[in-house]
């Protein structure tokens, strides 16, 4: 083929790539212009509601703070931009959307003390303090519903990127399964080019093989792919990832590698360059200090804020099981607590009185693979413990483990001891699941309950006790509340 030639695919394969490009880049253009309409809209909102409650019951109000209102939706949005919160890359990707939004609102707030400073104006104190945070909060708010919106289109198979993952069968097939729990992520694996290609096997966990480590433009191609992903892989050196890169250039095409951290990314891998090579540091897991103290403080107080504020429903209910059947209220069970100690959990009782003398003849109806135990229309359960189990008000004493310190509000898993005992046996990473307190609420909780598979689980806890810390706590609080109330997995 003359080089004329070549240089006129490689033109064609660059034009099909910047088409490829642009149309993967409309809607993120159309979710940023969205993003801005809506930060200048709460920008105006918070100026107008911190004017009106500052100076609506003047007759005369200083025109100052009018100008301010109409300034406030151009300075945000400058903030906002300065932060790089209309930066494409964070669409629809974890909290960091959400931390520029609240660098802008610092940012801004500091910009307009300094300035006040400088210039010597007097500004009043109120209506900065009105307009600045409620501003910031009120973005954040709309950002998460956008986000939301952004999420729901992807689960429809909307606004998604292709890619294709290059790199050995086994790491592949575990990036494919991760991806695969969650579409919200918006990045969809339709090809795959693995070493050997396709004289091994035709595809990898549903998704087809295009080929070796040397077909991976035209898997683009053919695909119509937008992204490259390679993950873990000895074949793909610096040299040949290079060449990639090269091949790719011009065409629009992302390209980005997965490191062998698939449940230790986020704030604990950073790169730092060492002799011109770009190394990912991993920091160890904050599983004491400070942080540890304060989310100790956080769970007691709440638990016994929570207990108060229940207590006439919990002896109304605890009433209830009472008079049902005449049994106890209570139902205590030995768990497996943090380092290994044991302790009893408390929950209201939601079965019969004898159900444990009755789960030898129920073994075979196992409705769970691993280590658990669980029935979807389990015959012991009562009708008050069935309605109890829906809503998971069965496990509201345990409050009192937290208050006690035996748990946490949110957690891992909290362990049965036999349980614990078999999956030591099988060393299913049971220790590093016990560096912490078992939780009232957890990963678990808020992805599916009885109805995930046993390794799931594992993996849940295990990724919560790697990523720990207050936000997410909080976040899974907040997730919490909607999973009982679908009661997704609650039998």
């Amino acid at each position: 083929m003359s080089r004329s030639a070549v240089a006129g695919r490689r033109g064609l394969t660059q034009a099909a790539g910047s088409l490829r490009a642009r149309a993967a880049s409309v809607w993120v253009s159309r979710y940023l212009s969205l993003a801005a309409i809506i930060d200048v809209a709460c920008a105006f909102l918070a100026g107008v509601i911190a004017y009106e409650i500052r100076y609506h019951a003047r007759i005369d109000p200083p025109d100052v703070y009018l100008a301010l209102t109409f300034a406030l939706p151009p300075l945000w949005w400058a903030a906002v931009a300065l932060s790089g919160g209309y930066d494409g890359r964070i669409v629809g990707t974890g909290a960091d959307e959400f931390h520029r939004i609240l660098r802008a609102g610092v940012s801004l707030t500091a910009c307009v003390a300094i300035f006040s400073y400088a210039a010597k104006l007097d500004l009043a104190r109120g209506y900065v303090v009105l307009a600045l945070p409620s501003l910031t909060a009120l973005d954040m708010l709309a950002r998460y519903a956008l986000r939301k919106r952004l999420h729901r289109q992807r689960r429809l198979g909307i606004c998604t990127r292709r890619a294709v993952v290059v790199g050995p069968a086994r790491t592949v097939t575990e990036l494919i399964t991760v991806l695969g729990r969650d579409n919200s992520h918006g990045l969809s694996i339709v090809a795959a080019c693995v070493p050997g290609g396709r004289r091994r096997r035709a595809e990898i966990a549903g998704v087809p093989v295009s080929g070796g480590m040397d077909s991976v433009t035209a898997a683009v191609h053919h695909f119509r792919a937008d992204t490259v992903a390679v993950v873990n892989c000895a074949q793909m050196d610096s040299v040949r990832l290079r060449e990639l890169s090269w091949a790719l250039e011009g065409t629009g095409t992302d390209l980005c590698v997965a490191p062998a951290l698939i449940d230790l990314a986020g704030p604990r891998t950073t790169i730092r360059p060492v002799a011109g090579l770009p190394l990912v540091h991993l920091d160890y897991a904050k599983l004491t200090g400070p942080q540890r103290i304060v989310k100790g403080i956080f769970d007691r107080t709440l638990a016994a804020s929570a207990l108060l504020l229940l207590s006439p429903l919990l002896l109304a209910i605890a009433a209830a099981i009472h008079f049902s059947d005449g049994g106890p209220v209570l139902f205590r069970q030995l768990r497996i607590g943090k380092d290994g100690r044991p302790f009893h959990v408390y929950k209201f009782r939601s079965m019969v009185i004898d159900a444990e003398a009755r789960k030898a003849d129920l073994e075979t109806s196992n409705e769970v693979n691993g280590v658990l135990f669980k029935i979807r229309r389990d015959p012991r359960l009562t009708p008050l413990g069935r309605w109890m189990r829906r809503w998971s008000i069965d496990e509201v004493p345990q409050l009192i483990n937290v208050l006690r310190g035996e748990m946490s509000m949110v957690g891992p898993r909290p362990w049965a001891a036999l349980p614990y005992e078999k999956a030591a046996r099988e060393g299913d990473h049971v220790p590093r699941r016990l560096a912490v307190k078992p939780g009232l609420t957890g990963l678990w909780q808020v992805s599916g309950r009885a109805n995930l598979p046993w390794e799931e689980s594992v993996r849940l806890d295990l990724r919560y006790v790697e990523h720990w810390s207050l936000a997410l706590d909080l976040q899974i609080m907040s997730k919490t509340a909607r999973a009982v109330i679908r009661g997704t997995g609650a039998y």
